[in-house]
């Protein structure tokens, strides 16, 4: 490696969504930091098999909603 190019690589405390606590290593903050998260493979839905929450932010999902809400499902077959 060259010298002085690298971030510091160090110690990092991680707590994850149930509370439990574990290190490791990484560039993120300074030796010694705490990283709490807020999602983990405890409560993804990837990973739990849950069901999603979508959250509109900035309204993005009642716009999309308004502009491509009546298509419904691709191929479904339209009472007469």
């Amino acid at each position: 490696m060259k010298p002085a190019i690298h971030p510091d690589y160090h110690e990092l405390n991680i707590i994850m969504t149930d509370g439990t606590t574990f290190k490791t290593r990484s560039t993120y903050g300074k030796a010694g930091d705490t990283m709490r998260l807020d999602i983990d493979v405890l409560s993804h839905p990837a990973w739990t098999g849950g069901n999603q929450k979508l959250m509109d932010t900035g309204g993005q999902l009642s716009r999309f909603n308004k502009r491509f809400g009546n298509m419904g499902a691709i191929g479904a077959k339209k009472d007469a």
